[in-house]
This record gives structure tokens, sequence and C-alpha cells, in this order.
């Protein structure tokens, strides 16, 4: 019987002597934290969805994307400022695309489709997967014009007077030789697409960041334009289709290169 009032007295002195923190005793206390977490978000969730829905994405950086801090000092000779307004965006794409061409896109689409991967570090969304797309129309549009181009009987080369054969001549086969004697790569230069856009005041609504803003050629930039217009005929793909991204290509690109 001692053994076991002994043995009872050493668990209660045990008990007595756990440590009891305010920590503990919180946690003891589960369900009102719960019920105040849960509320708590869900006022955070509907603040967030209402920001989100009177703020559109090309207006600022996601807030779950923001660093607490920076890790780059801020270089006042390297500051760079890109367009903000939409009537200067909307006019851009009416004297691209012609009357209305602020209307074949959405607000969100315009502005993606002008914008680098080197604006605010990507984070409001780049171009890159509609410019691939839009290069594609474009070289798929040029080859076909290069094939109905008048210019063939002039390139394709002559036959060899000691050949008794006659080669087999077809009016769909006369402009075949220019896929071979026309390089795409000349034909689409960047030089030459960039020059078409700056003509159309792209320059003034890319958005973008120059390595160095005291000479933007040596940053790239007739790669951005010519990117930028790539990725403008792939949104128009997009969103109206094949048809009029590929009349678009034929209209607005290569017709004022000189190719139809």
């Amino acid at each position: 019987m001692a053994s076991k009032s002994t043995g009872r007295t050493l668990k209660a002195l045990t008990r007595r002597a756990r440590p009891m923190c305010k920590c503990t005793r919180a946690t003891n206390s589960r369900a009102p934290i719960i019920r105040q977490f849960s509320a708590s978000s869900s006022r955070a969730d509907v603040e967030y969805e209402n920001d989100k829905a009177e703020r559109p994405r090309w207006t600022h950086t996601p807030e779950a994307m923001k660093a607490p801090y920076r890790w780059r000092i801020r270089d006042p000779e390297r500051k760079w400022e890109c367009n903000s307004d939409p009537e200067l965006l909307d006019r851009f794409y009416n004297k691209f695309l012609g009357r209305g061409g602020d209307q074949m896109l959405t607000e969100e689409v315009k502005w993606l489709a002008i914008t680098h991967k080197s604006f605010d570090q990507g984070r409001r969304g780049f171009n890159d997967r509609l410019a691939f797309l839009g290069r594609r129309i474009l070289n798929v549009q040029t080859n076909l014009a290069l094939l109905h181009s008048p210019t063939a009987t002039n390139t394709q080369s002559l036959p060899n007077p000691s050949d008794d054969r006659e080669p087999f001549t077809h009016p769909a086969l006369e402009g075949l030789a220019n896929l071979t004697d026309v390089s795409l790569r000349d034909v689409l230069a960047k030089s030459r697409i960039a020059g078409l856009a700056t003509a159309m005041g792209m320059r003034e609504i890319i958005r973008w960041t120059p390595k160095n803003v005291n000479d933007l050629n040596a940053s790239g930039l007739e790669l951005i334009l010519a990117h930028t217009t790539y990725a403008i005929i792939g949104a128009i793909a997009l969103q109206k289709g094949g048809t009029v991204a590929a009349r678009v290509a034929r209209e607005k690109v290569l017709k004022p290169l000189g190719i139809s």
C-alpha cells in the first residue's frame, strides 16, 4: 500500500511541476483561434478580389510577387519610364491596324502584346508566346507570297541545253524557285520590321526596360520592335482567328515591306 501511495504522490507532483507558459495555454483553446483565423482570411480574400476587380493586371504588380525589400539599389541614371496612357496605345493600334484597330483586342491583351519580359521583370505578364505564334503566321504568309510572286521566272535557273529531257512545268509551280532563291531571313529582317514599327509609333508605347538607357540600339531595340510586331499578330490570331491574323500579316506588314 505504501508503494502505491508513493507512486501516486510522485505522479501528482510531476503534473504540478510541469511548466505552463502562455503559448501553451493559448494552444489549448483551439476553437476561438480557428474561428478568428478563418474570419480574417475570408475578409482578406474579399478585399483582394475587390481590389483585383478594380485594378487591371497591366496597371500594377501583383502583391504576391513583390519582395519585402529591394535587392538592387535604384540608379537614377538608369531610370526608364514606359507608356501608361491607354489613349496613346489606342492611337497606335488604330494607326497600325486601321480604323477600329483598338477594338480588335481586349484591354488586357492589348497591353500584354506590347509588354516585353524585361518590363517589371515579367511580373505583369509578357508577350513571348504571342510572338512565337505570330512569327510562325508571318513566315507562312511570306512563303505563300513568294510562291505566288511574278518574279519567279526571273529567279529560277535556266535549263541545261545538253540535257534532252524537258522539265515539267505547271503554273502552280512557277514561283517555287522563290522559296530557295529568296532568303526568308532577308525578307523578314529585324531591321526592316523595326523600321515599319517605328514608322507606326511603336517605340512610344512598348513596355520594356533597356539595359543601357543612353544607347537603345545596343540594348536591342530593333529586336524588341520586331518581337512586338510578331506578338500583335499572335494576339489577333487568338482573339479573332487565323484568317484575320493572316490578313493583317499580309496587309499591315508584308505589303508595306514591298511583298504582295
